[in-house]
C-alpha cells in the first residue's frame, strides 16, 4: 500500500452486491481532490473486488485506471485455533 494513501480512499470489498461497491466507488472519486481508491479483498470477494473495478471502468467511468494491483497472503486463525492461508488482492484505482 503507497504511504501516501488514507484510510478514507479503501473500500473493503465483503459480501455484499456489486454494484453497491461500483456506487461507492463513484461516489468517492465525485468528491473533490480523490485521485485514487484501494479496493482490498481477500478469498471469495476477489473475484468481486475485480468486477467492481471493470464495471466502474467499462461501464460508468472510462477515464480510470487500475495503476497497480497487490496480491499476497495472510494467515488466519479460525474458530478451531488452526491457522490456513487467505489470499488477499489491493487494485487501486486512479484517474
Amino acid at each position: 500500500m503507497s504511504e501516501n494513501t488514507s484510510d478514507q480512499n479503501i473500500i473493503y470489498i465483503g459480501r455484499k452486491p456489486v454494484m453497491s461497491y461500483v456506487l461507492a466507488v463513484i461516489t468517492y472519486f465525485n468528491t473533490p481532490d480523490a485521485k485514487e481508491v484501494v479496493l482490498k479483498a481477500r478469498g471469495r470477494a476477489i473475484t468481486t473486488a475485480v468486477d467492481v473495478a471493470e464495471i466502474t471502468r467499462r461501464r460508468f467511468m472510462d477515464k480510470i485506471k487500475v495503476t497497480k494491483i497487490d496480491i499476497g497472503t495472510e494467515e488466519m486463525t479460525g474458530e478451531d485455533e488452526r491457522t490456513r492461508a487467505v489470499s488477499t488482492m489491493e487494485i487501486t484505482l486512479s484517474v
